[in-house]
């Protein structure tokens, strides 16, 4: 298993109707930091898309679960 762009923050993204609205919140030891630049939205946007193809389907995650708590 492979690690994903930005690990090790958390990270909220809020978009809406209108996407020059949206902006990024990420979370760091120094405290959050807001983005609303449209090169970083981009950026942002492409990890988020990458990790939701990357994701299990919400079935298959369950039965991993499941499997790994009858294997304790």
């Amino acid at each position: 298993m492979g690690g994903f762009p930005g690990a090790g923050h958390a990270l909220l993204y809020a978009d809406g109707a209108v996407p020059r609205l949206d902006t990024v919140q990420l979370d760091s030891a120094h405290g959050p930091d807001f983005t609303h630049a449209e090169a970083q939205l981009t950026k942002h946007r492409s990890h988020l898309n990458w990790m939701d193809g990357a994701a299990m389907t919400s079935a298959a995650s369950r039965d991993l679960i499941h499997k790994i708590a009858r294997e304790l």
